[in-house]
């Protein structure tokens, strides 16, 4: 067997943790894909007598194509998927590798700078050490440690209500999720205030204007038009209190935000603007 039939075996035998270490990073299958292949190009040819670490060389080469293309992404403020046709784009092995990796991580992880997300992404999934991670993104150690603390910070978020009051929000808005996934008007009426009211902003809406919705009827009827989108949405924390994230492919494009009472919730506002979405501030919520 020659070198680059030899450099070609290990790539592609490393090809699955590529993946899915890209895939953490950049949170779209196909995107993720896309890294991987470009690092192989950046990879073949190479002379193996002058790399000690394979592996470890393979990770830091795709690593830098994901910040690159997170940077890119950044720059032109890029959407993937036409709004109004997300629920249906995403293939099932997508929404799939979401759900195992938890599609609220992927939300709060799309709010990251770039080389936030690739630092935590690194180190507290796949355990790099700061050492390589700064190699990658181009800062010290002492910098790349503290980019990582910065993003696991902003993933857990601070609630802004008493824990035990946060566990009845998150069950009501879950409840609400769940009707809206199964199409259940009376699910929907039962968690609604009789006059609650749904505001959506321009983004949000086909039209292209804003609009309201007044009434629990009204509101639970909406959310069954809506239900296919429901697939890609997670019950995540949005400024502080359960709210509900969509995010087809990983990559945030609306928010529900929710006003939420003792036992139903009074007011959605549904929120697409990238200008607003950007001013939230969102985390996982603890299992």
């Amino acid at each position: 067997m020659d070198e680059d039939d030899r450099l070609a075996g290990r790539f592609e035998a490393s090809r699955p943790r590529l993946r899915a270490m890209a895939y953490r990073m950049l949170g779209s299958l196909s995107d993720a894909d896309d890294a991987v292949q470009e690092g192989w190009l950046h990879a073949a040819g190479a002379d193996l007598r002058v790399v000690d670490n394979l592996e470890g060389w393979f990770t830091t080469i795709v690593a830098r194509v994901c910040l690159d293309m997170l940077r890119s992404r950044k720059s032109r403020r890029e959407e993937p998927l036409d709004r109004h046709d997300a629920a249906v784009a995403g293939p099932e092995q997508e929404a799939m590798l979401a759900d195992s990796v938890g599609l609220a991580l992927l939300v709060v992880l799309d709010t990251l700078a770039p080389a936030e997300r690739v630092a935590f992404a690194l180190h507290d999934t796949f355990g790099l050490p700061f050492g390589q991670i700064a190699a990658i993104t181009g800062r010290s150690p002492a910098a790349a440690r503290q980019l990582a603390s910065r993003a696991r910070r902003r993933i857990q978020g601070t609630a802004a209500v008493p824990r035990s009051r946060l566990a009845r929000q998150r069950e009501v808005a879950e409840a609400f999720l769940a009707a809206a996934r199964g199409g259940d008007l009376g699910a929907l009426l039962a968690v609604l205030d009789p006059d609650v009211v749904l505001h959506a902003d321009a983004a949000a809406v086909p039209s292209g204007a804003p609009a309201t919705l007044r009434g629990a009827a009204a509101v639970a009827r909406g959310a069954r038009v809506a239900s296919g989108r429901s697939r890609y949405s997670r019950v995540a924390l949005v400024n502080g209190t359960p709210g509900i994230v969509m995010a087809p492919r990983g990559r945030l494009i609306l928010v529900l935000a929710l006003t939420i009472g003792d036992s139903t919730i009074s007011r959605i506002d549904v929120i697409a603007d990238p200008a607003r979405l950007e001013k939230l501030d969102l985390a996982v919520l603890d299992d």
